[in-house]
């Protein structure tokens, strides 16, 4: 089973994928978007049925206390979305500190600011995506 693995940003979307057999996720790609998620959505489903994709794991922001604030909101509806225009299932994986992880990952390789900048958000989609993996 292939999952699609994404990290939702206020401007970004990364993307990752999973293995065919759905135990190895890799960095995909990143999508601009600035908030129009009608657009982010058609171009998601592009990439669900061009990778032949079974099952989504979308980030879900919570506050450290493990509330849920305006980002871990617009998570929900934008699973909802998700849901009603791929009819697939969306799951929400909690993505506190996905960022700084694949930050500190990035800078332990010795990747440059300037490369940081350009994936770190597909690189924390990866992450999401590969905690779902490691706990099913």
């Amino acid at each position: 089973m292939r999952y699609i693995g994404l990290d939702l940003g206020s401007r970004t979307l990364g993307v990752s994928l999973s293995d065919s057999s759905g135990i190895i996720a890799s960095s995909y790609t990143i999508i601009r978007h600035n908030e129009e998620y009608e657009r982010l959505v058609t171009d998601i489903k592009k990439i669900i049925d061009e990778k032949q994709v079974e099952k989504i794991v979308l980030g879900l922001p919570k506050n450290m206390n493990g509330t849920i604030g305006p980002k871990g909101e617009l998570s929900y509806k934008f699973k909802e979305m998700l849901e009603k225009e791929t009819k697939l299932e969306v799951i929400l994986e909690d993505e506190r500190l996905t960022t700084k992880e694949a930050t500190d990952l990035l800078i332990r390789n010795d990747t440059s600011r300037k490369k940081r900048k350009q994936v770190i958000d597909s690189m924390a989609a990866t992450i999401i995506l590969q905690s779902y993996l490691d706990k099913k």
